[in-house]
């Protein structure tokens, strides 16, 4: 009896250990080992953060880095090309040269704004004064020819310049409270003030300085982080708008408080190109049974430049990229056209990716899933079904031959809610494609490199983007292999706030010509 039972057992083990071996999937086996033993993560990232730079839309760095990604493919036997879609404003930053010469002499740290005019080689020195607080618009007015000759502060002062986490760390409650208090009475009265300019604070206000004659514009928008600040694009024409470090700002601003009255001079650098061709860029490992059929990898490849675009989205490209190179080598012969998209000027409105669609429908109608990374370095946590109602079926399945330490921590959602924007899936999304993002752990996003000057190399966490780049490999594969065309069936979506039910995002066009009125 006793050696009947022990036959049983191990027949039963052999059965398991069998059926163990036959649920193991090579070419999945094959994704991880090319990823974990030959990954070219940090040279990509190296070549793109380091030695290209940030990629503003225009920018001659942009059609660098178009270029790059091209030969980078071809270099793997991967076909890619350049594939235009609109024009842009081209300009191209140079140096920032930002210092206090009176009543002490400091460096400061700041820099112009993305297309902000530069100082023709000369530098600019003049006093600098704040933003009044007046009765109203017409008040204002009488006092705009003041600011002639002058650099005008239009950015509050802020209280504090560490984060709501340190005081939280280290401030008595009481004291925490208090300062809270005190910066929002203070963010009240600066909202009031603009207001009563008649004027919005970087849209209209500043060609409102320019036209009255001011040396300049000086800002600083804090991203509430230890040296943080946010860098966007200019409105004037013909002076520089430039944006100072959260701690440099409260000097001049405390100094001009004070009567003070802080002298600085500016030498910003900066060429203006032109019109420039605006690019996606497009590579394609085509399939040999439904070739007509496509797997998409997206990431967009165009950043702000007050960093070098690490972690948005250098990161989701870098993902893609290694993505791409890893199913070419191990899973060469795909049954669908796997295509991997590179979108250009995400950040002015997701239109290489909008303009994709509209000028692809034959792709658009056929697409089997779209794979979206953009927020971050962390490896992803999060992924919607987009309503699209049975997302769950075919997700579900692709992620069963995700290795569990990669797939634990994802959350999924299904049907979840459609992406009416935020990243380049949206595109997509709006046209009716299954299209999904691969949402990343937050590793301080928002605050340190969601367009920052602090967004460089040396925030990537490779660990996380290597099995990012894992995980879109993987999904690619199962979605190119899956016998079933998915299904695109949309789920009921609740009412809204007028009792009907709310609609599905609606495909919009993509801005072609970009900053050229």
């Amino acid at each position: 009896m006793k050696k009947i039972f022990l036959s049983i057992i191990l027949t039963l083990t052999m059965q398991m250990h069998i059926a163990f071996a036959q649920s193991k999937d090579p070419v999945v086996e094959n994704i991880v080992k090319e990823a974990t033993e030959n990954s070219q993560l940090e040279k990509l990232a190296h070549e793109l953060m380091d030695v290209i730079g940030p990629r503003l839309v225009g920018s001659p760095q942009m059609m660098q880095a178009h270029e790059w990604a091209v030969a980078k493919y071809k270099g793997w036997n991967i076909t890619a090309k350049n594939e235009k879609w609109g024009e842009w404003r081209g300009w191209e930053r140079g140096v920032s040269h930002i210092d206090m010469i009176a009543p002490r002499v400091r460096s400061l740290e700041g820099m112009q704004l993305a297309w902000s005019p530069g100082t023709a080689g000369k530098t600019i020195t003049a006093d600098v004064i704040i933003l009044p607080d007046l009765a109203d618009s017409i008040a204002f007015q009488k006092w705009l020819p003041s600011v002639k000759g002058k650099f005008v502060m239009i950015s509050m002062n802020q209280p504090t310049g560490r984060p709501d986490y340190n005081w939280q760390e280290f401030a008595t409650k009481e004291s925490f409270e208090k300062m809270k208090k005190e910066r929002d009475t203070q963010t009240e009265a600066w909202t009031n003030r603009m207001k009563k300019t008649g004027y919005s604070a970087t849209r209209t206000l500043p060609p409102a300085l320019e036209k009255a004659g001011a040396a300049g514009v000086v800002m600083s928008y804090w991203s509430k982080g230890f040296g943080a600040n946010k860098i966007f694009g200019a409105n004037t024409k013909t002076i520089p708008t430039v944006d100072i470090s959260l701690e440099d700002y409260g000097l001049l601003y405390r100094l001009a408080e004070s009567g003070h009255t802080p002298k600085i001079s500016v030498r910003a650098d900066a060429k203006e190109t032109g019109i420039s061709q605006t690019f996606n860029t497009i590579g394609e490992i085509k399939g040999t049974e439904k070739p007509d059929e496509y797997v998409i990898l997206s990431a967009h490849f165009d950043s702000w430049d007050g960093g070098s675009g690490a972690t948005d989205n250098g990161t989701g490209t870098i993902v893609m990229m290694e993505a791409m190179r890893i199913l070419k080598k191990v899973y060469p012969n795909p049954k669908r056209t796997i295509l991997v998209g590179h979108w250009g000027s995400e950040e002015q409105g997701l239109n290489g990716s909008r303009a994709f669609v509209e000028d692809h429908p034959e792709i658009i109608q056929n697409i089997q899933a779209v794979f979206n990374q953009d927020n971050g370095t962390g490896r992803v946590v999060n992924l919607s079904g987009q309503g699209f109602l049975n997302s769950y079926d075919y997700l579900g399945r692709w992620l069963t031959k995700v290795p569990d330490a990669i797939k634990t921590p994802i959350e999924t959602r299904f049907p979840g809610a459609p992406g009416g924007g935020g990243s380049d899936f949206a595109s997509f999304v709006a046209a009716g494609a299954p299209a999904f993002s691969l949402s990343s752990l937050n590793w301080s996003y928002g605050t340190y490199t969601w367009h920052t000057n602090r967004d460089t190399y040396d925030k990537i966490v490779f660990d996380d983007v290597r099995s990012n780049a894992i995980l879109a490999a993987i999904m690619a594969y199962q979605a190119s292999e899956d016998p079933m065309k998915t299904s695109r069936e949309k789920s009921i979506l609740p009412v809204n706030a007028t009792g009907k039910p709310t609609a599905w995002p609606e495909q919009r066009k993509p801005t072609r010509k970009g900053g050229l009125d």
